[in-house]
């Protein structure tokens, strides 16, 4: 086995590097096949494994196996003899300090996330450290735990890290990783009873883009109760927020107050450098054939993950479809295409339009305060899309649409979202329109 997992570590590896860090381990499967045994010539080699190679290792074993599998390290022999020695017996456990004794290598939450995939430079070393922390802590040190930042950075990978970091030694069922709409889906479509107590059965809570349960005080007292549950039992808390917490001005005193009295990091957009160091992972992992020039102009053209990841599987596509190599022409032809059709810019304006189009009426009087039943849902559909499809503060929106208070802009989005809920009609509808705004004018 170790034979062959070395052949498959070398597409990633130099062999430099497999002399130094993967030559000296023992690999072997145990008897049955059942778990991947990992052995360590001393406990110092095992402690530096642990610090800085055991979560590429671990990720390329997955990958290797193509399917779930147990690893389990085995303590270097010096080190148990040191411990027997001075009356510590393997049964305290001390001799676990070098690297966890056995794992479960499932992924569950996507292979592709994990903290070693996850490029960064200095600029984004601290949120990285402390969420590997934050994952293999038994005692919710940091608790909550709240990842900030702009669309893009890196904030919902970081998040599935840790639940597949977390996996790794617990059950999957203590595990409850969910959107803030699939969140609040949840506490909305039960008895609010029967919805907490699911809730609250899991030990960890990991929230994705937590700022869409602002502007809906019962369901954010509802999830106050959550909270205070969750602290009380020591049991770990992880949430993403788009852009600073102190930036929603709808959550309640009591809920923000909590969420700021956790360990709160940001995260920054990738630079350059970063965005390289990605684009050259992914071309070296897919065998695709991308000069250094094409490489540049990728990392120039497309600022965070997200359109990063979106033009490199379009460029695989169309070497996988068209099966020839990329010529500088197609490219430039990919590139062009996919800054016309897919990354238009959504703004307020944009959406009021298509609406007005749609309904047929002018865009002064949905800005005004025309109360006409065709104007006013009008304006409620509008509200409706720039706040799900711009992720925009109550506060926000009513300045956009002629400064209107907040509460007006929440009345809005929620009879829409209740009208949807309840009619296909309205929710085919919010479909088309969201197709509509994305297109190029």
């Amino acid at each position: 086995m170790k034979k062959a997992l070395r052949e498959h570590l070398s597409a990633s590896c130099s062999e430099q590097e497999l002399k130094r860090w993967y030559d000296p381990l023992d690999i072997r499967l145990s008897e049955g096949g059942h778990e991947v045994l990992v052995s360590f010539p001393h406990s110092y080699f095992a402690q530096w494994f642990a610090g800085r190679m055991q979560d590429r290792f671990e990720a390329e074993l997955f990958r290797f196996q193509g399917k779930a599998c147990d690893i389990r390290y085995v303590a270097p022999t010096a080190r148990r003899n040191h411990l027997a020695e001075n009356g510590n017996g393997a049964e305290n456990g001390h001799h676990h300090d070098a690297v966890p004794n056995a794992r479960k290598l499932a992924f569950p939450f996507d292979a592709q996330y994990s903290f070693e995939s996850f490029l960064t430079n200095s600029k984004n070393y601290f949120p990285l450290e402390t969420a590997r922390q934050v994952a293999r802590s038994e005692g919710a040190q940091f608790n909550p735990f709240v990842i900030c930042g702009k669309s893009g950075s890196g904030k919902s990978h970081l998040l599935k890290a840790i639940a597949n970091e977390i996996a790794k030694t617990h059950p999957l069922a203590e595990i409850l990783v969910t959107t803030g709409e699939g969140l609040r889906g949840l506490l909305s479509a039960a008895e609010p009873l029967t919805a907490r107590e699911h809730v609250c059965r899991h030990r960890f809570l990991l929230v994705d883009d937590i700022h869409w349960l602002t502007g809906d005080e019962r369901l954010q007292q509802e999830l106050l109760v959550i909270f205070n549950q969750y602290q009380d039992a020591r049991k770990q808390m992880v949430f993403t927020c788009q852009d600073r917490i102190g930036a929603w001005e709808e959550l309640l005193p009591a809920l923000r107050s909590r969420l700021e009295g956790g360990l709160v990091v940001g995260l920054k957009q990738p630079d350059m450098e970063v965005r390289v160091a990605l684009i050259q992972e992914r071309v070296r992992a897919k065998k695709l054939p991308l000069s250094k020039e094409q490489v540049l102009t990728l990392a120039q053209r497309f600022q965070n993950f997200r359109a990063l990841g979106g033009i490199l599987i379009k460029l695989l596509a169309f070497r996988e479809l068209v099966r020839r190599d990329i010529s500088a022409r197609d490219f430039e032809q990919i590139l062009s295409n996919t800054e016309e059709r897919d990354q238009p810019q959504i703004t307020v304006d944009v959406v009021i339009d298509i609406v007005c189009q749609h309904y047929q009426v002018s865009k002064k009087d949905v800005l005004g305060e025309d109360r006409r039943q065709n104007i006013a849902l009008a304006r409620q559909v509008a509200m409706y899309l720039c706040r799900h499809m711009l992720g925009l503060s109550y506060p926000a929106l009513g300045r956009s649409f002629g400064g209107k208070d907040h509460s007006t802009v929440i009345y809005s989005v929620k009879k829409i979202h209740e009208i949807q809920e309840d009619t296909k009609e309205m929710k085919q509808l919010l479909k088309d329109l969201k197709v509509r705004c994305r297109q190029p004018a």
